[in-house]
């Protein structure tokens, strides 16, 4: 595919996510209809849709529509490019611009437009974040970087370098976390070279490692991720010491590639499908609950554009229930972690607050959060603790 072929399949895709079908689902679509698709030019498409959509307000202001069409016009604009190189209609690129095509758009200037977020976020970001509210903004309409854990179980981080560039992955220490590795050169070869065959490495974002890497490991003791989902926190705190491990989801299809992982990064892993409460109790008790994702909007952008008040609403309820559940199968002495991949304050401290008004005999040990960076998303924690 050319350049611009590229482009026009890149706004085909938009519209039909602009229509209501989930971003992924549309481009997956998309490649089933388009088999004279290479790799490189699936990954240029993914590209161009993902960025247009991290960027759909003000992309449509410099375009000057709600289009795909008006979106990758929007997106040339943004890059100082002469969108008329692209629009020629040759090739399988997009028809030329009409004269009022040509002539329409304007600069962002709203906030929501500058900084593309719907109007309704700006407010819960100013509350969350003060100051720092449109740096972090301005950060989500980035792509996120690709972040490695070294499994310290099977390798140093220096070896699992080594390790990746035998395979032609370019990757550097992290500051982040002391075993993530950040992505350079070679990412789509992750997945085939031996480094991550082997378990030397897992794909995890690096603020995520950090998170885990404040949580004390029980030695000997009994752990359990309650919200596992694929299971990656799971064996991120199973690397850095013993103990029994068990993971949980109230979605059990999602941890169904846990056992494999986990048996190549060397650690064993019970899933409990049913009857958590049975199993219990656990001597530290993890909950990485269903939230926004705010913090991860650069990676999945349409995201950003579905989430509505409501849905806020509705989260704050399942978290509020997935804290007072998980708080009864904590072994006396024992800890609960909750923490969530969002930059709001309602899904972070306000939640941890409601939860120790309504149950008072706990108590918080630690609060923090990692703001989105070169080298993680936005993530927080609290470790709270039983004082009676």
């Amino acid at each position: 595919m050319t350049p611009g072929a590229r482009i026009q399949a890149a706004a085909e895709v938009l519209d039909d996510i602009l229509g209501g079908v989930p971003a992924e689902k549309a481009l997956t679509g998309w490649a089933r209809r388009s088999r004279f698709a290479g790799s490189k030019d699936r990954a240029a498409v993914r590209d161009h849709v993902f960025q247009a959509l991290r960027c759909r307000r003000s992309y449509a202001c410099l375009g000057g529509g709600q289009t795909g069409r008006a979106l990758m016009l929007g997106g040339l604009r943004a890059e100082g490019r002469d969108p008329a190189e692209v629009f020629t209609g040759q090739g399988h690129a997009p028809q030329v611009l009409s004269a009022e095509e040509a002539s329409a758009g304007h600069v962002p200037e709203a906030p929501g437009d500058r900084y593309d977020l719907p109007d309704w976020m700006i407010p819960r970001f100013e509350e969350a974040l003060g100051g720092e509210w449109q740096a972090v903004a301005e950060a989500l309409r980035y792509r996120a970087p690709v972040v490695l854990r070294v499994n310290l179980r099977k390798a140093s981080p220096e070896a699992a370098l080594e390790a990746l560039a035998e395979d032609g992955v370019l990757a550097v220490r992290s500051g982040v976390a002391e075993a993530a590795l950040v992505v350079r050169d070679g990412a789509r070869r992750v997945a085939g070279s031996r480094a991550y065959r082997e378990g030397l490495v897992e794909l995890q974002d690096g603020s995520s490692q950090a998170a885990m890497e404040r949580l004390a490991i029980p030695s000997g003791g009994r752990v359990l991720d309650f919200c596992a989902g694929g299971g990656g926190k799971t064996l991120a705190l199973a690397a850095r010491g013993e103990a029994q491990w068990f993971a949980h989801d109230a979605a059990p299809q999602r941890m169904r590639d846990l056992p494999e992982r986990a048996k190549r990064a060397g650690v064993s892993v019970t899933l409990l499908r049913d009857g958590v409460e049975g199993a219990g109790p656990f001597d530290l008790v993890l909950c990485d609950v269903p939230c926004s994702g705010s913090g991860t909007w650069r990676r999945t952008p349409d995201a950003k554009w579905r989430l509505t008040p409501r849905d806020l609403d509705d989260l704050a309820d399942v978290q509020a229930e997935i804290l007072d559940r998980a708080s009864r199968l904590v072994a006396p002495g024992g800890w609960l972690a909750y923490a969530t991949c969002s930059v709001l304050r309602e899904e972070n401290e306000a939640q941890v607050e409601a939860f120790v008004a309504r149950t008072p005999e706990w108590g918080v040990k630690t609060l923090e959060r990692w703001p989105v960076s070169g080298g993680g998303d936005g993530f927080f924690l609290a470790i709270l603790a039983r004082w009676k």
